[in-house]
């Protein structure tokens, strides 16, 4: 299993993760193709190379394009949680780029909600719905995806001290919004009076970090050091271990189930899309001959433990159904990778899976239709070219 351990040397923040993702072999162009499906524009991606206290890193900068018009001023859009919810499903990233992005503009939209007392759906982000903060966290949910990470540790977070300056004014450190965040997340000590957690970066790391702690057991494959954009008293880095679990390990899952006979076609294809949206590892359908003699449908659902409950939910509320059986599972998975190989058409994603002496590698459907689409060739000649490519 593909495993990543953010250690928050000096804090955490949305260009920050871009920048370690990056420096642990995350090609810069596959960032950006994917940052470029979004229909968000006016934006530049800026990456060197720097130095924080004799520590190379990646640093990543997001530039704003204005257009400015009789002399009038440019101001950040000021975007509701549906209004960026709106901006991922419409792009043409992948299913789990589109779920990982969601939850954490989510989690922040509940965070905010709750400094201010409101709901989410009435939450305008200000400085958060900017430009760079959607492509800080769409960003980090492509990196994650394409260096194929399947499971994230962090170790406890640096706050920092003082004081911070945001659009409802002057705040200690945290700031309201970081302060929701980390609620339940252990905390390191420190004394550097700088705001080291952004809302970005605790958004980012509450939703996808599984625990806070130590290194886990690994084998470690790369190290990557992001930089912030201040200079500390210690180095500004965020450090990235990437690397693999020893073996295949079980894990458990859940799965769900249920017996239908009076659901339209368009509702099971509405119900498959809203289930793998809300975190279903698979849904799928099989056909049954129901009490009465009457044809029906067994729709099956393996989800995480974790998000049995919001399965369960679109159960009820999208279907027919009195009642969902549950039974859990074990299951083993292989070690996996993803490469970026590259082919007459461009650059593919490849999974990369190992068992024993095997291995294979199948591209990501998602690569392959764009360039096809691009080149205007089959989809089967791209695939043969990225499977030739992977050797």
């Amino acid at each position: 299993m593909r495993i990543a351990h953010f250690d928050c040397l000096s804090g955490i923040s949305g260009n920050m993760t871009l920048g370690a993702l990056l420096a642990c072999g995350l090609p810069e162009e596959t960032l950006l193709d994917g940052l470029r499906r979004l229909p968000v524009h006016g934006w530049h991606l800026h990456v060197e190379s720097v130095l924080k206290k004799g520590i190379a890193a990646t640093h990543v900068e997001v530039e704003e394009h204005h257009h400015h018009e009789h002399g009038h001023d440019h101001t950040h859009p000021h975007r509701g949680l549906g209004d960026i919810l709106g901006i991922i499903g419409e792009s043409t990233l992948n299913d789990r780029v589109k779920r990982m992005a969601s939850a954490i503009f989510t989690r922040l939209g509940e965070a905010e909600a709750v400094v201010h007392g409101t709901t989410p759906d009435l939450v305008h982000f200000h400085e958060v719905g900017a430009i760079d903060a959607i492509v800080d966290i769409v960003g980090t949910a492509i990196g994650i995806d394409a260096l194929g990470i399947e499971k994230i540790v962090a170790s406890p977070l640096p706050l920092g001290c003082g004081w911070v300056t945001c659009a409802h004014g002057t705040f200690p450190v945290p700031a309201p919004a970081v302060a929701a965040l980390v609620q339940g997340v252990p905390l390191a000590e420190t004394d550097v009076e700088a705001e080291l957690v952004t809302p970005t970066g605790a958004a980012i790391i509450t939703t996808l970090a599984e625990r806070f702690g130590p290194l886990p057991a690994m084998t470690v494959a790369r190290v990557g050091y992001g930089a912030g954009g201040r200079d500390l008293p210690r180095p500004n880095v965020l450090r990235l271990f990437l690397g693999e679990t020893a073996e295949a390990a079980p894990a458990e899952i859940v799965g769900l189930e249920t017996n239908l006979d009076d659901v339209p076609a368009e509702v099971l294809g509405y119900l498959m899309e809203r289930l793998l949206a809300a975190g279903a590892l698979d849904v799928f359908y099989t056909a049954i001959q129901m009490k009465k003699n009457r044809p029906g449908v067994l729709v099956r659902v393996l989800c995480d433990p974790r998000d049995e409950a919001a399965c369960t939910d679109l159960l009820f509320r999208e279907t027919t159904t009195l009642g969902v059986r549950r039974q859990p599972y074990t299951r083993t998975t292989l070690p996996r990778e993803t490469r970026t190989v590259e082919t007459p058409y461009g650059p593919v994603r490849v999974k990369v899976s190992r068992w024993a002496d095997i291995e294979r590698a199948e591209p990501e459907y998602d690569d392959c239709r764009a360039r096809a689409e691009a080149a205007g060739v089959p989809l089967l000649a791209v695939y043969r070219a990225a499977r030739g490519a992977a050797g």
